[in-house]
């Protein structure tokens, strides 16, 4: 007896504003004098740009009996695998399949059936991933770029950190050398204080030297009235005593020419006149030279008082510059401390700068690593999904070489 029967496979796609669909629909239609007895069917969509599948599976059974079915599978997108169609009938008296059979085509159509639901689900999750990594890939462009501006940032901050501490070497250098200055300074202060003070200790040392002087002096100019007096009153009783005596000779002469008695010695006399004379002489010359040294005392007197109004001016030169210099040093310690309070106020603000930067730093690295442990997450996710992808190739190459066996048998 003959049996007849026809199927109909149409395919439907459709496309969204993120995703494409595709769906299968297989319609089945039998002709016959029997009653159909099973018609089945399984179709499948997927969101996404990867592929899309259905299968059908549809037979019809007369009283006379027959079988058709058919199968597909496509696949777009990413992944192609073509289409696969197929039918078979058999008109026979006999039935054509067991019990067995039937069931183990049941288990295999259900079986089917969950891979396609699986394979449906895990190009929703393909699509979505794709649509990540696509943001991601939008996101680490953003993300170098804004890491290059971090890092054109940081070096700037960097390159602004090594001119402060330049800036910094140099105050601190500007300090030490006001510092070594100072101390110069007052090493050189200390030094004319002391010879200031040596100085008026000379001064003062001079001072009681010449009031000495001044009273030997005095005492040296009452003596020498007093020796003067003398001289000029001894001179004068000597004057007397000669005049006397020579009236005294010229007596005795006229008393020898009277008396005819013998006269005094002239040569005696001559002697004690010369003895005195001489006496007189060197008492004179020891008065001149007491009168020179006392001169040659006064001109030492005057030179050292010359040299007392020298070392009067220079201490008051040194005075003078010893107020110059503890000028000079309270401007220079002055100007350090404006330096160091400068210095302190460059550190804090550089401080809180370079912190500020540690801490988009540390920002920028822990979005990073996020990042970057995402792009793991996904790729091993990725990688999941093409082994079960290889998996349901292998299950389906499989379905499909025991379809082609079964026709090949039933054929």
């Amino acid at each position: 007896m003959s049996c007849r029967s026809k199927q109909t496979m149409m395919y439907t796609k459709g496309r969204s504003s993120s995703s494409s669909c595709g769906g299968i629909r297989v319609a089945s239609a039998f002709s016959g004098r029997g009653p159909s007895s099973v018609v089945s069917s399984v179709g499948g969509g997927v969101s996404g740009k990867t592929f899309s599948s259905g299968v059908s599976y549809g037979g019809a059974s007369c009283t006379d009996g027959s079988f058709g079915g058919s199968y597909g599978y496509g696949s777009g997108g990413s992944f192609r695998f073509g289409q696969i169609g197929g039918g078979f009938g058999i008109c026979n008296e006999t039935p054509l399949i067991s019990c067995d059979e039937k069931m183990t085509m049941q288990n295999l159509n259900d079986r089917l059936a969950s891979y396609l639901e699986k394979v449906r689900n895990l190009e929703e999750e393909n699509a979505e991933l794709e649509t990540r990594i696509r943001l991601n890939s939008k996101y680490n462009v953003t993300t170098k770029k804004y890491r290059w501006q971090s890092s054109n940032n940081i070096i700037l901050s960097l390159m602004q950190i090594v001119c402060a501490s330049v800036d910094n070497s140099k105050l601190i250098l500007d300090i030490d050398n006001n510092r070594m200055t100072a101390d110069d300074f007052r090493l050189k202060y200390e030094t004319e204080l002391a010879l200031c003070q040596n100085v008026e200790a000379d001064i003062n040392g001079l001072r009681q030297v010449l009031d000495q002087l001044t009273l030997c002096r005095s005492d040296l100019e009452a003596q020498l009235e007093s020796l003067r007096e003398e001289l000029s009153s001894h001179l004068f009783e000597l004057h007397l005593q000669e005049i006397k005596s020579l009236k005294s000779q010229t007596c005795g002469d006229v008393s020898v020419e009277v008396n005819s008695s013998p006269g005094p010695d002239l040569k005696k006399v001559l002697e004690e006149m010369r003895c005195q004379y001489e006496t007189m002489i060197e008492n004179n010359r020891k008065e001149v030279e007491q009168w020179y040294e006392h001169k040659v005392l006064n001109q030492e007197v005057c030179i050292s008082s010359k040299e007392v109004e020298d070392c009067n001016n220079q201490v008051v030169d040194l005075k003078r510059q010893l107020q110059t210099l503890g000028i000079d040093l309270q401007a220079q310690l002055c100007l350090r401390e404006s330096l160091q309070d400068s210095l302190g106020e460059t550190e804090r603000r550089y401080n809180t700068h370079l912190a500020e930067i540690q801490n988009q730093i540390s920002c920028v690295e822990q979005q990073l690593a996020e990042l970057r442990a995402e792009m793991e997450c996904q790729n091993r996710e990725y990688r999941e999904l093409l082994d079960v992808k290889c998996r349901l190739e292998q299950e389906i190459q499989t379905y499909r070489s025991l379809l082609e066996e079964g026709q090949q048998d039933i054929r």
